[in-house]
């Protein structure tokens, strides 16, 4: 928050608190007999008690002082109710545990809770509804309903309406999350509250033994139940993103999916995932600052350093609170981060990899998420193998195994998708380029299959690096080339297989070891290749090999060889 905005709201609070004390205490004048002073504290401390276990949803802390201050409101009246407030305020956030940067939360609860006890309380004082022991009549009791109604409304009416839209710049609901736990929590602890008063009429300060007591249980029952709440609902949360991780096929795909829902999930504002390098080094693959994904670096680091490292090490997981808990360790975290979760993934039992999450906040992740996202790791660690079977299995069935082109098999699926491209109108044109290699029986029978093995695999390369996304190369059958070009006219075809032709004839190829044992041999070698383009050559996907076939032999084979020759009907 701006620094100027901080000053404002101490100044703020400096100058409006010590008014509305000083014209409470005038206009509404506390009941306080001699005795009950010393009540008064007992109802502090109870306050006090109940401030120290709050839930926070949404990033409101909700707490259950209501049924405590109501008795006091009741019993004591407003100036009395609205300084102990303050109190139990200080208490909250002391719980809260607010570091340095979030000291403006201070003035502005207490301006909040101030205004909302004046409200609801001049509204009360409006229908003389009355203090110390009064009668219960129908017109007592309605008076401390509709107290209990504006103050609920006032809350969350300041809440969303100015606190959130103008001090935090967020728009929420006016029916949000927060608003329905706070009625659900002011509905069962504002009856204790009614009774507490009654009780403290007729007993004495032994009522707070009596309903102080419940109190506390329900503020502990409740904070459990939503802690329990919550927990199921970052359960289901993970089935869900588990099924969607699974269904991924493609290694980044599953690495997408993660890092997108659990940084929806935990809401953190740096997000990594990195990967072990053959056990040597670490390797960000994934990363996300600020909500914002952000290339990842290509240098990778030594496994012995940063989180990441320490991580690695011990194989377990760990959450930090604070920033000066892991300081020590940070290599290339940002400096805003504070709280920190980092997570081992494994797979067959070693380390693969490490997640790490941050926020700027601090005690920003509780154990419970800590919980859940292993949960979720581990349903990574077993999508990303799922999906690297998968894309092994998919490239063997698609892939020369030797030169790592696409097959036979691929190549046939391709031409009849363009050519169904080009009935559809989606592609206007296609060209193919089959590519024979010249003599390349006596590269075998002088140099050994695995010297023409190597030529294959080289020539592979010059070929994939020639055409680059301009085309799909494809390995046809032994020393037989393909390369589909889509949007590719014959002269523009007949200009790319020139080019590749003197790519091959004039670079050597470098076999290892001949027949004889001799290393590193340079032998040149040729091409002869064939062109044709649909629709203009051909109607279908096997005319247009067989048409690209015979312009190889009959234009380049049978011309002399080392040359490209177009089809002509």
């Amino acid at each position: 928050m701006d620094k100027r905005l901080q000053i404002t709201l101490w100044l703020t609070w400096a100058i409006i608190s010590p008014i509305i004390l000083y014209l409470t205490y005038q206009i509404w004048p506390p009941d306080i007999a001699g005795g009950s002073v010393k009540d008064l504290f007992l109802f502090l401390i109870l306050m006090c008690a109940v401030a120290l276990m709050p839930i926070v949803v949404n990033g409101t802390p909700v707490f259950f002082v209501e049924g405590v201050s109501l008795a006091v409101f009741l019993y004591f009246g407003l100036f009395a109710e609205m300084v102990m407030i303050q109190f139990a305020m200080i208490v909250l956030l002391l719980r809260l545990r607010i570091g340095w940067k979030d000291l403006y939360r201070y003035p502005v609860n207490f301006l909040m809770f101030m205004i909302i006890s004046l409200v609801s309380g001049a509204v009360y004082e409006w229908m003389d509804g009355g203090h110390g022991s009064q009668e219960l009549t129908l017109w007592f009791i309605a008076s401390i309903l509709i107290y209990v109604v504006v103050s609920l409304f006032v809350n969350h009416l300041i809440l969303n309406n100015i606190i959130w839209r103008y001090i935090y710049k967020r728009k929420a609901p006016f029916f949000s999350r927060d608003f329905l736990w706070e009625a659900f929590a002011a509905s069962i602890v504002s009856p204790f509250g009614f009774i507490l008063y009654v009780l403290y009429g007729q007993l004495g300060s032994l009522a707070l033994f009596y309903v102080g007591l419940p109190i506390v249980v329900i503020s502990i029952m409740l904070n459990h139940y939503y802690v329990a709440k919550h927990i199921n609902v970052y359960l289901q949360k993970a089935s869900e993103v588990g099924y969607q991780l699974t269904e991924r096929l493609k290694v980044d795909d599953v690495l997408d999916v993660f890092l997108e829902k659990i940084t929806d999930m935990i809401q953190v504002d740096y997000a990594y995932i990195i990967d072990v390098m053959d056990q040597t080094s670490l390797k960000i693959i994934r990363q996300i600052e600020d909500g914002k994904h952000k290339k990842s670096p290509e240098k990778s680091v030594s496994l012995n350093v940063g989180i990441s490292g320490y991580v690695y090490a011990r194989k377990k997981s760990f959450l930090f609170h604070k920033r000066t808990q892991w300081n020590h360790l940070s290599k290339y975290i940002p400096k805003a981060a504070q709280s920190m979760m980092a997570f081992p993934v494994f797979r067959h039992q070693q380390v693969v990899g490490v997640v790490i999450l941050a926020s700027n906040k601090r005690r920003k992740f509780e154990n419970h998420q800590l919980m859940i996202v292993n949960l979720l790791i581990a349903h990574l660690a077993v999508a990303i193998e799922n999906a690297r079977y998968h894309e092994e299995t998919v490239k063997q069935s698609i892939r020369c195994s030797l030169t790592g082109l696409y097959n036979y098999r691929f190549m046939e699926t391709e031409l009849e998708r363009e050519f169904q491209r080009i009935k559809n109108g989606t592609l206007s044109q296609l060209a193919l380029i089959l590519l024979d290699l010249d003599h390349f029986k006596q590269v075998n029978d002088m140099y050994g299959h695995q010297s023409g093995n190597e030529v294959l695999t080289q020539l592979a390369n010059r070929i994939e690096k020639f055409f680059g996304s301009k085309g799909t190369a494809a390995r046809y059958g032994g020393e037989e080339f393909v390369v589909l070009l889509p949007e590719t006219d014959r002269n523009a075809a007949l200009a790319l297989a020139e080019g590749l032709r003197n790519e091959i004839a004039g670079k050597p190829f470098l076999i290892e070891q001949d027949l004889e044992g001799q290393s590193k041999q340079q032998i040149f070698i040729t091409a002869s290749i064939g062109i044709a383009q649909a629709p203009f050559d051909a109607d279908d996907a096997l005319s247009l090999v067989r048409h690209a076939d015979r312009a190889m032999y009959t234009g380049a084979k049978q011309a002399g060889r080392n040359k490209v020759a177009g089809y002509t009907k």
